[in-house]
């Protein structure tokens, strides 16, 4: 019977016969690898990304879940409006943008609305 090795390190693999790994630090390198932002576009778009939703969540009333606010503000906090994670077009029309939970509604002089999208 051939010797199993580890998909981390290639090391010979002894004990059970489905064993992947050689030992759980392996496994946790083997999939952190997997996992992680492999480029550095992918990175900087990620902490772009998250210093957007950070911005939005910080202007938005925890107890209302939407505000205005003006172009303005989010230029001075450093919102970068190149990057966002969907749009959502209400029934009426109206082009929201996300980024993540958070997003925004461009509404007449230079004013936004900000909103918090509710779990469903």
């Amino acid at each position: 019977m051939e010797a199993k090795t580890c998909a981390s390190c290639g090391e010979i693999i002894k004990g059970r016969i489905d064993k992947k790994f050689c030992d759980d630090a392996c496994r946790s390198n083997f999939n952190n690898r997997l996992n992680s932002d492999t480029s550095a576009m992918m990175k900087t778009i990620n902490n772009v990304l998250r210093k957007n939703r950070r911005i939005l969540e910080s202007l938005i009333p925890l107890e209302e879940g939407k505000t205005k606010v003006t172009l303005k503000k989010l230029q001075e906090k450093g919102y970068n409006f190149i990057y966002q994670t969907h749009n959502y077009t209400t029934k009426a029309g109206a082009n929201y943008v996300f980024c993540y939970e958070y997003g925004y509604l461009p509404l007449e002089g230079n004013m936004y609305m900000l909103v918090k999208r509710l779990e469903s």
